[in-house]
């Protein structure tokens, strides 16, 4: 029979109503708070599945601000954890003054991606707010933080000091460049990555200068890696009862997202370049202008697909051994690309859609948001929601893309105040009084 001090270092996700009383039965030193089985997981996180909701029970502290770490506990708080967000006195998150546009007083930056949080403000740069953090930690699940690397620590909020309170808490940490090595003081910004990190200089037209993406997709690309590294650590937690640290960093993701043109270029040396809308190794994989001046991408990736692409604009190009394989077209890739786009601007788009209904190849439009927004298969996916925002009103947010079967992902709160649950988490996680709460706010711990 284990002891309970092996019990509370596993912190099992689940313990079985018999086997607890038993256990409570043959260990006096039970504390009488664990005498029962809802009094039990309060105490060790995730409570069984009751409301479909695949993180149901499991609390998130956040400490993270503007777009990686963020998007990453906004995931989670999707699936149903409880996600209680820190923010610094004042101000709260940077992106919350990002604007315009604003929505009434909230900026659309932070309503993006901010929903199923509670917003807690606490000043951790004073010894009672760094206590507020350590208690509030050894009733959670998850921490993440993207602080400059040791800017926690010197707090006592580092992962060290944290599992000594909570061993099979899950931390993790986001920076800019690691959490050492040459660069690790650095703030990390995604455009200054993603030019460290190659992607500016293979995105933009084959004869002009770097572009950045659009999106900032190296901000998101590691939110979301460090959401999947969050749920496989609590799914070993819940193996063995053991918590464990986690660092993910912009640059080691945008250099990952190289994927085959970095695994090209470590084989062969070659440089890969820009290329606009085309592909280095697949022709034809681009955006062609039509008759009124909008644009139709095609990816033909397969021999079959680039005779069905010709059968269907009624040419006889595969015909022509110069374009009937990949590799051929690759090598005469100027002279397909000027006859293609001179049968492309025969018609005008809404024609060519028209023609490709039945296509056996990919192909779409080049939408503009109103576009996006319209597409009739962006409405059946369900990708915009409302919710009521106490200052904001009515507000219009990009859902969840994972559907899950037997899950509900639908938002629960929308993106909070700033420092709108101070109180309520305090109360019921702390479990502090009115007058306890009054004199932190008093002492400008709290907000």
């Amino acid at each position: 029979m284990r002891s309970w001090r092996c019990f509370q270092r596993c912190q099992l996700i689940e313990v079985c109503r018999n086997c607890l009383e038993v256990f409570c039965s043959v260990h006096s030193e039970v504390p009488m708070r664990f005498q029962s089985r809802s009094a039990w997981t309060r105490h060790a996180g995730p409570k069984k599945y009751s409301t479909g909701r695949l993180l149901e029970g499991v609390r998130v502290l956040d400490m993270t601000r503007v777009l990686a770490g963020p998007l990453c506990t906004m995931i989670l708080g999707d699936m149903g954890a409880e996600v209680v967000k820190i923010e610094k006195p004042g101000m709260g998150d940077e992106t919350r003054n990002w604007g315009p546009p604003f929505i009434g007083t909230e900026s659309c930056y932070f309503l993006s991606v901010n929903r199923n949080k509670k917003s807690v403000v606490v000043d951790i740069g004073s010894p009672k707010g760094a206590q507020i953090i350590q208690e509030m930690a050894k009733s959670c699940d998850v921490l993440v933080e993207n602080f400059l690397p040791g800017k926690l620590k010197s707090y006592g909020l580092g992962y060290e000091e944290l599992s000594r309170l909570n061993p099979g808490i899950v931390y993790c940490s986001i920076s800019g460049y690691g959490a050492s090595g040459p660069y690790s003081g650095r703030g990390g910004y995604d455009v200054i990555v993603s030019a460290l990190g190659g992607m500016m200089h293979i995105t933009g037209p084959e004869k002009g200068e770097p572009c950045k993406v659009g999106t900032a997709m190296t901000d998101i690309s590691t939110g979301l890696y460090a959401h999947g590294a969050i749920l496989a650590a609590l799914l070993r937690r819940h193996k063995t009862g053991k918590g464990t640290k986690i660092d993910c960093n912009l640059l080691s993701t945008q250099v990952a997202n190289l994927v085959n043109l970095g695994t090209n270029f470590l084989n062969t040396g070659i440089e890969p370049r820009r290329w606009g809308t085309a592909h280095e190794s697949i022709v034809p994989y681009q955006a062609f202008p039509t008759s009124d001046e909008q644009h139709i991408v095609v990816g033909a990736g397969s021999d079959s697909q680039f005779t069905a692409l010709c059968s269907l604009m009624k040419t006889s190009f595969h015909t022509n051994e110069r374009f009937s394989s990949n590799k051929a077209r690759v090598r005469n890739r100027k002279e397909l690309v000027e006859l293609l786009m001179a049968e492309f601007k025969k018609k005008p788009l809404a024609e060519w859609l028209e023609v490709f209904t039945q296509a056996k190849f990919a192909y779409g439009p080049i939408n503009t948001f109103a576009q996006v927004f319209a597409d009739p298969q962006v409405q059946h996916n369900q990708m915009v929601f409302e919710i009521q925002h106490e200052k904001a009103g009515s507000i219009r947010l990009i859902s969840n893309p994972v559907i899950v079967s037997d899950a509900d992902m639908t938002a629960q709160l929308a993106p909070p105040l700033l420092g709108e649950h101070t109180e309520e988490v305090l109360e019921q996680i702390l479990k502090l009084d009115a007058q306890a709460i009054d004199k932190l706010r008093n002492d400008k711990v709290i907000q």
